[in-house]
């Protein structure tokens, strides 16, 4: 067994804004796979190259069940069972969930939702730049406000309830935050889902928790703690990676002008170059978890059960075995088998949601402020603790 590295991930304020910390090049080159630390004594394995993290993702050997002894989830407490929290269950529980949200989730659903999401765009910037204002937090403004929009149409959340589900979002996710307080947020957002979910049988609406409620609890398909399960993932995730990706996007798209110039007069790129800061970002940098439950070998390496392991899937899309001078931004490229949505039968549900509000958000962003800037020294933007990468805050002028 090698010796456990620091712990994984490396705190987010000491790594590079738009880059992974360096140490995982490093790891990819000479010991892909090998042993971290993420809390106490759990010591999982880390995957750093694109082909084992493909292989590790669609393995049903390694589960996701995070009750499982050893799991090595982000907090060293054992996880309790979490009802319709499909992203944590293996088939066949998993595949019935999810089976449930597919239909709200389909390329066509989504493709049927742009309108409304490039409404939401322009309604947002309309207010960013009424009474001929010239400067913002682009966070407060636009990348957070647009996700969380959109998700709580989707679902049927009252967007004047977010800075509650907001708050419950940051603290669960959390790197450096008090565990007891993250379980408290987790059960009040549950309790708040609980009873909207209560509401929707008693009256349903056009959402989809309300067809969570009439159509797979009503009819005993599923549990009432299912659907706040759901929801709750959902909600979560349906705001959080995509508003800390958002201003990472447009600091990158700002640091190469001659690309984004490229962008304002060909708008074909678009759809590659959500898929290349997809791959370059990966804002995902806590990991995809799983652990053996029998012996497996991946990249040569015998990972036996009871064993933790941890995919780095900002690693695994920079692997020069895939892509060529990975650590630059290419909107050109095939950015194409890139894992930020994970792979496998968890690769994420919501992927087409995200990449319709990338491209509509960055690129009517872009094109209504021409001149958009930032206000601050890249070095100074403070840098989130959150299991996803971002910045809490971009100062923007234009």
């Amino acid at each position: 067994m090698t010796t456990p590295t620091p712990r994984y991930p490396a705190l987010p304020t000491v790594r590079p804004l738009l880059d992974p910390a360096p140490e995982y090049a490093e790891w990819r080159e000479g010991e892909p796979i090998r042993r971290v630390t993420v809390w106490g004594e759990n010591s999982p394995w880390l995957i750093t190259r694109h082909e084992d993290a493909r292989a590790v993702l669609a393995d049903p050997r390694l589960s996701a069940d995070a009750t499982l002894p050893g799991f090595p989830g982000l907090r060293p407490q054992a996880q309790a069972h979490a009802p319709g929290k499909f992203s944590m269950m293996d088939p066949p529980d998993h595949t019935r969930v999810r089976r449930m949200l597919i239909p709200d989730f389909t390329f066509r659903r989504i493709e049927r939702l742009r309108p409304a999401i490039q409404r939401i765009c322009e309604n947002l910037l309309d207010a960013m730049t009424a009474d001929g204002a010239t400067e913002a937090d682009l966070v407060e403004a636009y990348a957070l406000p647009l996700p969380t929009l959109v998700i709580c149409e989707l679902l049927g959340v009252p967007y004047e309830d977010h800075d509650f589900f907001l708050r419950q979002s940051r603290t669960m996710t959390s790197l450096v935050g008090d565990p007891d307080e993250a379980m408290a947020a987790r059960k009040a957002l549950h309790g708040y889902l609980g009873e909207l979910v209560a509401a929707r049988i008693r009256e349903p609406a056009d959402d989809l928790i309300s067809r969570l409620a009439r159509d797979r609890v009503a009819t005993g398909e599923a549990t009432a703690a299912e659907a706040v399960g759901m929801a709750s993932l959902l909600l979560v995730g349906g705001h959080e990676t995509t508003a800390n990706m958002f201003p990472l996007a447009v600091v990158a798209l700002l640091r190469h002008p001659e690309q984004l110039a490229a962008l304002r007069t060909d708008a074909s790129l678009w759809p590659g170059v959500v898929e290349e800061l997809l791959r370059y970002l990966s804002v995902a940098h806590s990991g995809m978890r799983r652990i053996a439950t029998e012996d497996v070998e991946v990249g040569g390496v015998r990972i036996r059960a009871g064993e933790g392991v941890v995919v780095a899937l900002q690693a695994a899309n920079r692997d020069p075995d895939v892509y060529t001078a990975p650590d630059t931004l290419d909107i050109r490229r095939d950015a194409s088998g890139h894992v930020a949505f994970g792979h496998g039968p968890h690769q994420c549900i919501g992927q087409s949601l995200a990449r319709a509000e990338l491209h509509l958000g960055l690129s009517t962003l872009v094109h209504r402020l021409p001149t958009l800037r930032l206000t601050v020294p890249l070095d100074d933007l403070p840098v989130s603790t959150s299991a996803v990468h971002g910045v809490p805050t971009l100062p923007v002028t234009w």
